[in-house]
């Protein structure tokens, strides 16, 4: 298979991708390409090019310095424009040879109501300061929800935005906010280097791409301590792992300033999953953590083992657990109970959350015929 053929090959499966609705498209070296379609791997039959056909492709579309660094450091991070569609990329080598997944990005930016995100990320919006991180496994939409929050406070509050990301995945177009994105490696040598530079930069919010190192998340919050709203995402499986994560990550000596810092600064956690739903495609079940008081004296007093009995009982904090929000869904049959329980957190505790549920919708309903009669 010539370069050109393996350009077709791509192509043909990049609108494949698009047509299906595809959130990912993987392209192994010497094996058939697959679609990621409401999370689960579809096999395409298109024959797939050879590994050095391909591999020239690829090469052809990457920018000079990321063929060094990929030949260097094996895989690199990319953007690829197809049209109107974005993907964002990693090229890396395998045993069979070089390999690439994609990840389909949307132009559009949705809104928080539009993905069904609660409310409460719309009041998180007008924060002045503070830190907000969004959690997940990857592939949940973290990086679209936050695109939702940033362009929720560019279309109502003028203010500077700085975005650090690897790479650079929503573009924001300027409504009330100035806002200026930064893509590490091109921009930015590194997160730290970059929220090093931010606090000169005069910005009012800043979006981090993702925490992944103890000087990242060092900055993060010392930024968010300083009279900064900082958003930032993390891979973690819920809000009270989030904060263990964090604290982890600094030597025993720094844990307890770190513990004290996030006490003080932090603001919400929004731990989320795409569930699939009944009749096609994913819905969003979520977790929210509200840093009342309470929750920042476990902070501080080392108590995080009560933070989800305290997610459960503060729902007029605005908290929910993940637990509630699935019984929710269930209740309101857009998941199945089956699909619910390879992600509820306590089997037990969902099912009773569904009865209290199911009671509550029951009872509503009579009420509405009631006042029909």
């Amino acid at each position: 298979m010539s370069v050109d053929q393996a350009k077709d090959f791509f192509l043909q499966l990049v609108d494949l991708a698009v047509s299906k609705g595809a959130s990912d498209i993987h392209i192994p070296a010497k094996s058939r390409a697959c679609l990621r379609i409401d999370g689960n791997l579809v096999r395409v039959n298109n024959e797939p090019p050879d590994t050095e056909s391909f591999a020239k492709f690829l090469v052809s579309i990457l920018k000079e310095e990321q063929v060094i660094k990929l030949e260097k450091e094996k895989d690199i991070d990319f953007i690829y424009v197809h049209g109107d569609v974005r993907f964002r990329g990693n090229a890396f080598f395998q045993q069979r040879g070089l390999s690439v997944s994609l990840r389909l990005i949307r132009d559009d930016i949705h809104s928080i109501k539009d993905l069904g995100l609660p409310k409460i990320c719309e009041d998180l919006c007008e924060k002045k300061q503070g830190l907000i991180l969004m959690v997940g496994p990857t592939g949940c939409g973290k990086s679209t929800s936050l695109a939702a929050m940033i362009n929720q406070i560019n279309n109502n509050r003028a203010v500077h935005i700085v975005t650090i990301e690897d790479p650079v995945e929503f573009i924001f177009q300027d409504v009330m906010s100035t806002i200026e994105q930064r893509e590490i490696h091109y921009d930015a040598i590194s997160f730290p280097s970059a929220l090093k530079a931010a606090m000169r930069q005069d910005p009012d919010v800043l979006m981090v791409g993702e925490m992944r190192d103890l000087e990242t998340i060092r900055s993060a919050v010392t930024l968010a301590e300083t009279g900064h709203l900082v958003f930032a995402t993390l891979h973690t499986n819920s809000a009270s792992l989030a904060i263990d994560r964090l604290i982890d990550v600094f030597p025993e000596g720094q844990q307890d300033q770190i513990r004290m810092q996030l006490s003080n600064s932090l603001e919400a956690i929004i731990s989320q999953r795409l569930i699939p739903i009944l009749h096609g495609g994913r819905v969003l079940a979520y977790e929210v953590l509200i840093a009342t008081s309470a929750v920042r004296t476990m902070i501080r007093d080392k108590k995080i083992y009560q933070l989800p009995n305290t997610i459960q009982t503060s729902a007029s904090d605005g908290m929910i657990s993940l637990d509630r929000c699935l019984a929710k869904l269930i209740a309101n049959e857009i998941i199945s109970d089956e699909e619910a329980s390879l992600y509820c957190q306590s089997r037990e505790n969902m099912e009773h959350l569904l009865e209290a549920e199911m009671s509550r919708i029951v009872a509503k309903n009579e009420e509405v015929a009631m006042i029909q009669d």
